[in-house]
């Protein structure tokens, strides 16, 4: 039995056996019609292997790739055209973590520019989760590898949001695929303000090179820029103008100062150099997170 490198992207449906997905196989697209780009499956992790299945028993998750998703519109030809270490990639599996403040403010980081992927680009902190290890103990690693702040599970609750197919370059129009993840949303809820957390924050200048405390009504506003659309953005007249972030120097060290509200309101280009944006999988993260909130907004 050949040994297990990294966790990979395993599928299951009809209850057929778990397999390997492919490189160039739509992960949304195995689960509904090739117009649709949202599917409804469970997840798990088990020997290594994260398996999406549509075998439902607690309700699912929601699992959603791009309406450009460049596997998607994939032909055979540039399929083929693919270098062979690519082709057998597989699709590998990713965390991100949402974390929440006790004043309900998120945590968003901007990847550093030397970053091969989605360089500059917003997002929460996250990365690859590494072998033998639970989503959950994947997500904090990568929080504290990343921003510094060190949470343990017994002091903050967590639940599943969804998960984004996620491909890179993330149009056709920008080249053909290099990298193709199964990225895993969760939300963290802390007992402490963003302020105190804040206070804690001892961001890795190689992998973050800003952190920004955002709102719900912020967020309203970043959701409304749907990537692949051309409609112009309205940030509303009781929203600031600009928001005050935290930029890394090179060395570590924290500097606050502002930024346009509208950057984080950019959309993905169709082509050229990429752009300062929150990411598409971001904005479905957040409006997950969105719909979280309103039991609370019903109560208030």
């Amino acid at each position: 039995m050949e040994k297990v490198r990294k966790i990979l992207v395993h599928l299951s449906k009809d209850n057929a056996a778990p397999q390997c997905a492919r490189f160039v196989q739509s992960i949304t697209g195995h689960f509904v019609r090739s117009v649709e780009d949202q599917a409804t499956v469970s997840c798990s992790l088990e020997n290594n292997r994260f398996i999406l299945c549509d075998r439902m028993c607690d309700g699912g998750v929601p699992l959603k790739r791009a309406s450009f998703c460049p596997i998607k519109y994939l032909s055979h030809s540039e399929a083929d055209s693919l270098p062979p270490d690519t082709l057998n990639r597989g699709v590998d599996v990713g965390v991100a973590v949402l974390l929440q403040s006790a004043n309900q403010r998120l945590l968003l980081t901007r990847r550093a520019s030397s970053l091969r992927i989605f360089p500059n680009v917003w997002v929460p902190p996250g990365g690859h989760v590494e072998l033998d290890e639970k989503l959950l103990d994947a997500g904090l690693r990568e929080l504290k590898e990343e921003t510094g702040l060190k949470l343990s599970p017994d002091e903050i609750s967590s639940q599943l949001l969804g998960l984004w197919e996620s491909v890179y370059p993330p149009m056709l129009s920008r080249g053909l695929p290099k990298r193709h993840h199964i990225v895993t949303y969760i939300l963290l809820k802390s007992s402490q303000s963003h302020l105190q957390l804040q206070a804690c924050l001892r961001p890795d200048p190689a992998e973050v090179s800003a952190c920004v405390w955002v709102d719900a009504g912020l967020v309203k506003v970043v959701v409304s820029a749907v990537d692949g659309e051309k409609d112009s953005v309205q940030i509303p007249t009781d929203l600031p103008q600009t928001i005050s972030v935290t930029e890394v120097s090179p060395h570590g060290e924290l500097i606050e100062t502002s930024l346009p509200v509208s950057v984080l309101c950019n959309r993905a280009p169709d082509h050229g150099e990429d752009i300062e944006r929150v990411s598409t999988g971001t904005k479905f993260a957040l409006e997950l997170w969105l719909k979280t909130l309103e039991p609370h907004a019903e109560m208030s």
